[in-house]
C-alpha cells in the first residue's frame, strides 16, 4: 500500500460533509473552496444562483478536486440533502455561536453566504446551528471554508489519533513535488 492509499484509508469511515455556497461570484473563490474540500475530504460542494456559472472555469482548483468531488448547482440546499444531515450556517450574524465553542455534528452541510452579502434570514431560521469565525473584519469565502473544515478536523479526534499515526506518510502524500525539506532537529519551544 503506498503513502497516499494509507493516508486515505483513515478517511473511509469519515462522516459525510458538504459545503453549500450561496450564489458565489468568483471562480477563484470556488476553485479555492474545491481545493479545501479536497484537502479536508468534504464529499460535495453545492452552489445556488447563476453568477458562478456565468463566470465559467475554476481558477485555483490546482489539485483538481473537482474531478473527485462533485460541484453541483442546486436550487434549494434544504431539498438537496439527506434528512439526517445537519445544516450549519457560517456567517457573521448576531446570536451565532463562536467557532471555538462549537461542536460539529457527525453529518453536516455547511452553508456560506455570497462574497458580497449574507445568508437570508429564512435560511438562518431553518438552520440547525449558526456559527461565526471570531475575527476583526470578515474573511473571504474560501478562507472561511478552510477555517471551518480545519476546525472540524481538529476537533474530530482524527487530528490527534490518525494523523499522528500516519506521521511522515501523510506529509509525503500531501506535499508539493518540489518540497523535499525535512526537520533535522526540533528545538525546544
Amino acid at each position: 500500500m503506498n503513502d497516499i492509499s494509507r493516508c486515505n484509508q483513515s478517511f473511509l469511515n469519515a462522516p459525510r460533509v458538504a459545503i453549500g455556497l450561496t450564489n458565489p461570484k468568483s471562480p477563484s473563490n470556488v476553485g479555492a473552496v474545491m481545493r479545501a474540500a479536497g484537502c479536508y475530504r468534504a464529499d460535495a460542494v453545492y452552489y445556488t444562483g447563476n453568477r458562478y456559472a456565468n463566470a465559467a472555469k475554476f481558477h485555483t482548483d490546482t489539485q483538481r478536486a473537482s474531478e473527485s468531488i462533485p460541484l453541483e448547482h442546486i436550487d434549494d440546499f434544504f431539498a438537496a440533502i439527506p434528512s439526517n444531515m445537519a445544516v450549519v450556517c457560517v456567517d457573521l450574524v448576531e446570536g451565532a455561536i463562536p467557532l471555538p465553542a462549537f461542536q460539529h455534528p457527525a453529518q453536516a452541510l455547511y452553508l456560506f453566504g455570497p462574497e458580497d452579502g449574507t445568508l437570508k434570514q429564512a435560511v438562518i431560521d431553518r438552520a440547525d446551528a449558526v456559527v461565526y469565525v471570531p475575527t476583526v473584519g470578515s474573511m473571504n469565502l474560501a478562507a472561511s471554508v478552510n477555517v471551518i473544515l480545519y476546525d472540524r478536523l481538529a476537533k474530530s479526534g482524527l487530528a490527534t489519533l490518525d494523523l499522528a499515526a500516519q506521521g511522515d506518510a501523510l506529509i509525503r502524500a500531501s506535499r508539493d513535488v518540489n518540497n523535499r525539506v525535512r526537520v533535522k532537529k526540533h528545538r525546544r519551544v
